[in-house]
């Protein structure tokens, strides 16, 4: 495969398949690449973990390269990981937002382009599974089938409406942020679904903690979904309703569905591969863990961060999300702020390009929250909050006058 890659010529399109809501990691069980001059290739990144062998030889033989990914956040921690470097990118969902596409899923992006409609049947199986059938890896095959064809007439798009290099931009960028080591997350638990539902509720947040780590701890033994042995769901019920007895703990069907239900398509199949893991979780290793939760004293329960007084720039270094908070307690801050985004919604008309394209939402947030923002540098302050140089030189002046 190197050898015809790198005798090759142009673009690499590339893709990856993972196992998420079946595996407990997110690694990817499928890479699929496209050269023109080298045919398309289907590899096993995990069988080739599994002999040791080395993506030096590929990265390598692609060079400098472009690698095409659609929506290329999703794949390039992954590629990462595995030991891929890619040198140059083009995004086709990236692409597609700023030339102003309504829909950015590869299909709507390929049919909207080139008037051809993939079909998306396997898009959620179980890319874990051995050996992969004939059908998804077609499937497979045919999500880097076009991308080339959609690099050269995006590319043509982009470059007619005067933002190739505002894209080449955002490329480099994308690029710099998806190969970037992951920082760990922490206190990961607290990301369980509508934990906000607790912000009060100690006691209740000390049992979403405790199942989530008893969950999680399972999940990674057995390599299974957290949320097929319990999903957040009834975490959140059982922290509001904190069995106490049996007949209560009985009473939440969440907690003692042992075999999740799934009817009416093809994930049915892939699911029953998890069943038997299912079945060897019993409900007693959740009573035990709320038990435990319930039974810690008042010092030992945790809370959800408080976030830090409001500073220049607002809470924890950004501005309220509630437009209500602004309009009723900080009417001058919401004044401006409805100021600028009138003028970057004008800035988006004219140039044919989504507003939150242009800029992200949260940057105007900050930017309008600072109290003395009228001795603000505006291009110096939407640089340090990350937007990018093309950003800066097409709104800057036209918002620093909004905010006089």
């Amino acid at each position: 495969m190197c050898m015809h890659f790198e005798q090759a010529q142009g673009s690499v399109a590339a893709d990856a398949e993972r196992a998420s809501g079946f595996r407990y990691g997110h690694e990817d069980w499928l890479v699929q690449f496209k050269r023109e001059g080298a045919g398309i290739a289907l590899v096993d990144p995990i069988a080739l973990r599994d002999t040791e062998v080395s993506w030096e030889l590929f990265n390598t033989a692609v060079g400098s390269a472009t690698w095409i990914i659609h929506d290329s956040l999703q794949d390039l921690p992954g590629y990462a990981e595995l030991g891929m470097k890619p040198q140059a990118l083009f995004d086709t969902e990236l692409a597609a937002r700023m030339l102003g596409a309504h829909h950015f899923g590869l299909a709507a992006v390929t049919e909207h382009y080139l008037g051809l409609v993939l079909a998306k049947e396997h898009s959620a199986a179980d890319w874990s599974y051995r050996p992969l059938p004939r059908d998804w890896r077609n499937y497979a095959a045919l999500d880097v089938e076009l991308l080339i064809d959609l690099e050269s007439c995006m590319r043509a798009q982009l470059k007619a409406q005067g933002k190739d290099s505002w894209a080449q931009e955002e490329f480099a960028w994308l690029l710099k942020r998806g190969l970037a080591p992951k920082i760990p997350r922490q206190d990961p638990w607290l990301r369980v679904s509508h934990i906000t539902d607790l912000h009060r509720d100690r006691r209740g947040l000390a049992v979403v903690k405790e199942l989530w780590t008893v969950r999680d701890e399972m999940a990674q033994q057995y390599d299974i979904s957290p949320s097929l042995l319990l999903s957040d769901a009834g975490i959140i019920e059982a922290a509001k309703i904190k069995p106490r007895n049996l007949r209560t703990f009985r009473s939440i069907r969440l907690l003692n569905q042992r075999v999740r239900v799934h009817t009416g398509s093809e994930q049915d199949k892939m699911f029953e591969r998890y069943a038997p893991i299912q079945r060897m979780v019993k409900p007693v290793v959740w009573k035990e863990a709320i038990a435990k939760a319930l039974n810690l004293s008042d010092d030992e329960l945790p809370v959800l961060p408080v976030r830090r007084s409001e500073n220049s720039h607002g809470e924890d270094g950004n501005a309220p999300r509630s437009m209500r908070l602004w309009q009723q307690r900080h009417p001058e801050r919401f004044d401006r702020l409805g100021r600028v985004r009138k003028v970057v919604n004008q800035i988006a008309v004219d140039t044919r390009t989504p507003s939150d394209v242009i800029i992200k939402p949260q940057y105007l947030r900050n930017l309008c929250w600072v109290e003395d923002v009228e001795h603000v540098d505006v291009a110096e302050f939407l640089a340090e909050q990350g937007a990018r140089n093309w950003q800066i030189r097409l709104i800057a002046e036209s918002v620093s006058r909004a905010i006089m």
